[in-house]
């Protein structure tokens, strides 16, 4: 009996051991102690001065009860490497955050908490439509005419639309439809690029109705789509994590009119919530292993699959049916159009 006692806390001591030792893994070597959040700060950005890969915070992360959302990160704060029962965690420590008081006696706080992911890269796609599918496309609204006849509309502009069924929506997205998406592997048309025009808003209901056109980065042209706008409105905290299933996609195009995919793209998978993606989830990209001849044997068609090289790591933070739009977080070497993405 007490030869079993021993073994089993011989097992037990290992087995905390190696929960140590890997947690002790995700730091880096050269991290800090404490860090004071300042504004422009990220969690991202933060989180890869403790960690050797930033989107596995959540793994050491300390909830204190004492903080109200403590998930909630706000310049003023300090962020410290503390070990709770042996292992490592984050904790947060609230700062004091500076409040101005209006006349109603309300508390507003100056600083909003940081987001995940600097927004400069991917602000641009997260309120409008982009993709649509082709039904979607079809049925919508269109542009038939400017008030005027003007050559070249844009913001300022009135515009004579088809189809605007419902009066109580005021708010459009103008839009043309672009390429399709096409799965590279089964050729399916996953969607329809739809490029963003402008906005409009509806001024008088009726076959035509009449719309403002309130912004525009492109002019409006005759045929161009109208969509009720989505808003402006979106939640910059993403919770990076691993998918639960297993996921094999590829990047299917980049965004943002470049065609290098480097850190901070914007990119196309073709896996979408069909397929289980949520705004969060972090891939591991993979470049494709060329297929290079032989050269030492004499059969010149004897041909060698080079195996595929880790290239980098992307995050989900958009999510369509069968198409994902994600950001590029690291680059290890040239990432392209076709490269894999799986589970990291």
């Amino acid at each position: 009996m007490h030869n079993k006692i021993s073994i089993l806390g011989l097992i037990l001591a290992l087995f905390v051991h190696t929960a140590v030792l890997a947690a002790e893994d995700l730091l880096r070597p050269d991290h800090p102690d404490r860090y004071v959040v300042v504004e422009g700060d990220t969690l991202w950005g933060i989180s890869g001065q403790f960690l050797r890969d930033p989107w596995l915070w959540p793994e050491i992360w300390h909830a204190n009860p004492q903080i109200e959302n403590p998930h909630l990160i706000y310049p003023g704060d300090v962020i410290t490497l503390v070990y709770i029962d042996g292992k490592p965690r984050l904790q947060v420590s609230r700062g004091k955050p500076t409040v101005k008081l209006s006349p109603e006696v309300r508390e507003t706080p100056l600083h909003r908490a940081i987001p995940t992911v600097s927004l400069d890269a991917i602000r641009p796609f997260l309120t409008e439509p982009w993709v649509v599918s082709e039904a979607e496309l079809e049925g919508a609204a269109y542009m038939v005419q400017s008030a005027g006849e003007h050559l070249i509309v844009g913001a300022g502009d009135r515009i004579y639309a088809r189809r605007i069924a419902d009066p109580a929506v005021k708010r459009y997205s103008i839009v043309r439809g672009g390429e399709p998406y096409v799965d590279p592997v089964t050729e399916e048309v996953l969607g329809i690029e739809a490029r963003y025009v402008g906005d409009a808003r509806l001024q008088r209901s009726g076959d035509p109705a009449t719309l403002e056109v309130t912004r525009s980065s492109v002019e409006a042209l005759i045929g161009d789509r109208l969509l009720p706008a989505s808003g402006d409105s979106f939640d910059a905290n993403f919770h990076p994590r691993a998918p639960q299933q297993s996921i094999e996609g590829q990047i299917i195009d980049v965004l943002g009119g470049v065609t290098q995919i480097g850190r901070f793209a914007v990119v196309v998978i073709n896996r979408g919530e069909r397929e289980g993606m949520e705004p969060g989830h972090v891939l591991s990209i993979w470049q494709r292993g060329e297929l290079v001849p032989d050269q030492v044997t004499d059969d010149r068609k004897d041909m060698v699959q080079l195996p595929d090289e880790h290239a980098g790591l992307l995050m989900v933070f958009r999510t369509f049916n069968k198409v994902s739009f994600a950001l590029v977080m690291r680059a290890n070497t040239n990432i392209r159009v076709l490269d894999a993405v799986r589970n990291p």
